[in-house]
């Protein structure tokens, strides 16, 4: 397991930054926030977001104002050039990711198709 900082073209942005920070606050020492996406959701991808303590080998290590945002390999080549953000409006508070990937998206913004 490596602790290194990988060069990315994943983003993190400020705002969901801070939110990830607060999340972790009230989690042990260590934990980590993982982004990663899978098959599945209304329009063929998904993204999923989880809380973890584990880093795998050949994650990639996004550090952004002292949290950790981990992505596995598979979800980097769906995720490649995308930016992690998180919004607090009136229609509700989530994390959302803009991905230049994505050809469609559902309108709650979780699923995606490429």
């Amino acid at each position: 397991m490596s602790n290194e900082t990988t060069t990315q073209t994943i983003g993190v942005s400020d705002a969901a930054a801070v939110r990830i920070r607060e999340i972790l606050a009230d989690e042990p020492e260590g934990a980590k926030f993982r982004m990663s996406v899978s098959g599945g959701g209304c329009s063929g991808f998904q993204y999923h977001f989880e809380i973890v303590q584990d880093q795998n080998a050949d994650d990639l290590v996004i550090e952004k104002n002292g949290i950790v945002v981990l992505v596995d390999s598979i979800s980097q080549m769906y995720l490649e050039g995308a930016e992690l953000d998180f919004s607090d409006d009136l229609i509700g508070a989530a994390f959302r990711v803009n991905n230049p990937n994505a050809t469609a998206s559902c309108g709650c913004g979780t699923s995606f198709s490429i």
